[in-house]
């Protein structure tokens, strides 16, 4: 095959790290990581396989303790038993050592391991929870097992062959409860998560609909007239021909333009790039190629066929001729047109003529090594094929059912997915089909989808599903239309969490015991999980009571003090608490310390590294950021990225941004900045650029507690500092603004809303006054929501 479909791989493992006997090899790559493997042969493989790339781990320190017939191997994470006979329960066994030299956990061959779940191939037809596969991460044994023996091996040109023989082939993990280490290396051994191109950050359009290209331009310029940003177009199948001579079978796979909708494709595609738009193009590859497309004759005469016969040229992924063939006929054409990359829509099961070759594996693989012609990053857009898929990001989690149950299920899902390293997936936000029209389940939708790793609205081919926010009533659309705003503001942020996720393999999305695994509470919130290094989203699932006008979420804060990202509340941590919000905002909170860096809201859809910065100020406590740029399509190399480091140091009171390190041309020549804080009072801080005081438009509001600076444009080697001065003291929450905010949305009698906010107005306590909310036989959801403002601050 071309050097394109080659990879890089490390697969040998150190000699010193090898313990091996006639049949059986074992190699320590961690101390918490073996590879466990049985040959009846003799015989054992050293390629890379479809999952594992690399085992070139340094040697760690272990210890071998042997007999004839007996085997130990001792490190300092785990203990190995081993009776030196065909794996069986009995006779191999792996002790995971807990910290203080106690055991957590016992792994005996063939046992079912009980982990804390993965992700799945796809979520297509689902109508909430469905089963999920084994992940690597286990709060009870401290174990977690990946079985290579099934996987296919990757030859030096770049193609496939099964496996010879019947051979067992096991990784076991025996981390305990060092969740994030594990996840580590297993980056380390199937390949780091790919770093993404910056536009795919942004919203995405999507809609199963027969566009004509003059519907699909002005649909963009009324997103544009309604300040409403998107960044990819994606064209669902009707870009290609579908009414066919029924003799072909039907148009669900095709490649040739319908021309009646859209003329000149280049032009359009074109057109859509003059925009601001990426291109992506649904796919359904399953019938091959037949003898009406464009492409049919010329891709025939390359595989040696008589296209005068007129016979299809059958899909077939294990044939690397027909691969090759398929690239270079059906997708490069229309990728020198304007097409950013491939919507891949595999739905047609897992069996190929090689025994155990899953052709939707075959499909992202190729295609994500494809894409990476001319030195652009990777891209596809597919369904997840198994343990390594994610090194093919970007996942399509396929056709589900319009329902709560759907939305409530999907931030578990979307957050569990981490724990076998998939950490991109993307959802038809706002559900695909079946259901019924609900405009507060589709405006939470949006809200879970801006909080999600990719921000993509879809729809089924229905004339009432579009997802056009002025589809809603004025309060959900007025919402959504902030969101997906707000979405393009975070793409700064986004995009560092996207190196993060590549050079240190740490999820956007992580459940909440990756930070603290020791607590049971972590574990409580299914639901709730870090956005990233600075927030905590609480995505609300369920509808609101019709008295508070609030839904509720069972949250659990850890320790420390919390802000609340829209409200300004602040919450002490390290306890449970009922979080209550209208349809206006979901629960994101920054921890004391937290930076984020923000994009200021601009006129259109641009994805670039801001001229104009908003930067997210959380005081309380230490904290730093390092904000990662660079030309957000190029394959990074060393000096690639611009890097600036903001830190808020709390003794000082004071915040400094800069200057830029490493490749400062990716950065505007000029930028302002925007600078909110929290919690803090109205008296307005020094501004110092390079250690001069400079003019700064200081604003405040008082119900929030957040004062805005406004500094004027500086250069990339500039530095600015934000001096409060020594230990500025957080405010109190405005529990009286607060609170009269909630009566006033709560359905219930003025009366009583009169003597309740009587009470806090004349100097009652937010302890008494609670005790005596709890005689007035209050709505539970009004009564949680008051309390939970009363109860936000405890010291």
């Amino acid at each position: 095959m071309e050097e394109l479909y080659r990879i890089e791989s490390h697969p040998l493992c150190p000699t010193a790290s090898v313990v091996q006997g006639e049949r059986y090899r074992i190699s320590v790559l961690t101390p918490r990581l073996f590879r466990l493997e049985y040959s009846e042969d003799g015989v054992f493989e050293d390629r890379p396989t479809q999952c594992v790339l690399n085992r070139d781990f340094a040697t760690p320190a272990f210890q071998v303790f042997e007999t004839e017939d007996t085997l130990k191997i001792v490190t300092e994470g785990v203990q190995l038993l081993y009776d030196k006979q065909k794996f069986s329960p009995s006779g191999l066994s792996v002790t995971v050592k807990a910290k203080g030299g106690s055991h957590n956990g016992v792994w005996h061959y063939g046992d079912e391991v009980e982990d804390l779940g993965g992700t799945a191939r796809t979520l297509d037809t689902a109508d909430g929870a469905i089963p999920l596969e084994h992940g690597l991460l286990s709060r009870w044994g401290g174990f977690g097992v990946l079985d290579d023996s099934k996987s296919l091996l990757i030859r030096s040109d770049g193609w496939v062959e099964p496996r010879q023989g019947e051979r067992t082939d096991l990784y076991f993990f025996g981390y305990g409860l060092a969740y994030q280490d594990c996840l580590r290396d297993f980056y380390h051994l199937t390949g780091p998560v790919p770093l993404l191109p910056r536009f795919v950050f942004g919203n995405w359009w999507s809609r199963y609909h027969r566009y004509d290209e003059q519907e699909y331009k002005a649909l963009i310029r009324r997103f544009e007239a309604e300040q409403i940003p998107f960044s990819v177009a994606v064209i669902d199948m009707d870009w290609h021909l579908v009414d066919v001579d029924p003799k072909y079978g039907s148009g669900w796979t095709g490649y040739t333009w319908n021309r009646e909708l859209f003329p000149d494709p280049a032009e359009f595609m074109g057109w859509l790039h003059r925009h601001g738009l990426k291109v992506t193009l649904n796919v359904h590859p399953a019938d091959g190629v037949r003898p009406f497309e464009e492409a049919y004759r010329p891709m025939a005469q390359a595989l040696g066929l008589d296209w005068s016969k007129e016979e299809p040229i059958p899909f077939d992924s294990t044939d690397p001729a027909f691969l090759e063939a398929y690239f270079q006929y059906l997708h490069h054409p229309n990728e020198a047109m304007g097409v950013d990359f491939w919507w891949v829509d595999w739905q047609q099961g897992t069996r190929t003529r090689i025994p155990g070759l899953d052709p939707l594996w075959m499909l992202n693989h190729y295609h994500y090594l494809d894409s990476m012609r001319g030195g652009k990053r990777g891209l596809t857009f597919s369904r997840y094929s198994g343990p390594g898929s994610h090194r093919y990001p970007i996942g399509f989690s396929g056709d589900t059912i319009i329902s709560w149950k759907s939305l409530d299920f999907q931030p578990y899902f979307t957050a569990n997915a981490s724990n076998i390293g998939y950490g991109w997936w993307s959802h038809d936000i706002g559900g695909h089909m079946q259901g019924g029209k609900d405009d507060e389940l589709s405006t939470r939708w949006v809200q879970f989808g801006v909080f999600s790793p990719i921000m993509r609205l879809h729809s089924s081919n229905s004339r009432f599903t579009g997802k056009e926010p002025w589809n809603y009533n004025l309060i959900a659309q007025t919402v959504m239309k902030r969101y997906l705003r707000l979405r393009h503001q975070l793409v700064p942020y986004l995009y560092t969490m996207n190196v993060l996720a590549s050079r240190q393999g740490q999820p956007l999305i992580r459940p909440l015991y990756y930070l603290e695994p020791q607590r049971a509470e972590a574990y409580s919130a299914p639901n709730e999980y870090y956005f990233g290094t600075q927030l905590l989203v609480c995505p609300i699932t369920t509808p609101m009571d019709k008295k508070a006008g609030a839904a509720p979420f069972e949250a659990w804060l850890p320790a420390g003090r919390w802000f609340d990202l829209f409200e300004g509340r602040i919450y002490d941590g390290g306890r449970k608490l009922t979080l209550y919000r209208s349809l206006e905002d979901i629960p994101v909170l920054a921890r004391a310390g937290a930076i984020l860096p923000m994009a200021r809201l601009q006129p259109g859809s641009s994805t670039d590294n801001p001229a104009c910065m908003e930067v997210r100020v959380f005081p309380g406590a230490d904290g730093s950021f390092e904000l990662y740029e660079d030309d957000g399509i190029s394959i990074p190399t060393e000096g690639s990225f611009a890097v600036t480091r903001m830190t808020w140091e709390q003794e000082a009171g004071c915040l400094t941004v800069g200057p830029v390190e490493g490749n400062r041309p990716v950065v505007p020549a000029r930028r302002s900045y925007a600078f909110c804080f929290y919690g803090v009072g109205p008296e307005a801080p020094r501004l110092l650029c390079n250690g001069q005081e400079a003019e700064a438009a200081v604003s405040y509001d008082p119900e929030k507690h957040i004062l805005t600076l406004e500094a004027p444009a500086i250069r990339p080697e500039d530095r600015l500092q934000v001096q409060f001065g020594a230990a500025p003291r957080l405010l109190p929450n405005d529990l009286e603004g607060q609170l009269y905010r909630l009566l006033y949305q709560a359905e219930m009698k003025y009366d009583l809303k009169e003597q309740i906010f009587g009470y806090l107005h004349g100097g009652m306590s937010a302890a008494a006054l609670l005790g005596v909310l709890q005689t007035m036989h209050l709505d539970e959801a009004v009564y949680g929501m008051l309390a939970e403002v009363l109860l936000a601050q405890t010291n």
